[in-house]
């Protein structure tokens, strides 16, 4: 049996970049959310931070779906 590294070594880069885009969009929607409550506590409308924060959860949910789609298919 032989392992192809170049092979094993580019699946591990692509899985450290998807987690780490998936841990960044993930924070950057609980920073919306951050900033809207703090917005919305003095008094202001903050929709472009919530919209934002869902933007990002659902381009969380959209990558996890497609990700279970590659391992189904």
């Amino acid at each position: 049996m032989k392992i192809d590294w170049a092979a094993l070594g580019s699946v591990f880069g692509v899985s450290l970049s998807a987690t780490v885009a998936l841990v960044a969009l993930f924070t950057l929607g609980m920073v919306g959310l951050s900033r809207h409550e703090a917005a919305t506590e003095q008094g202001g409308a903050a929709t472009l931070a919530r919209t934002g924060a869902y933007a990002c959860f659902a381009l969380c949910a959209a990558a996890v779906t497609y990700g279970i789609y590659l391992i189904v298919v």
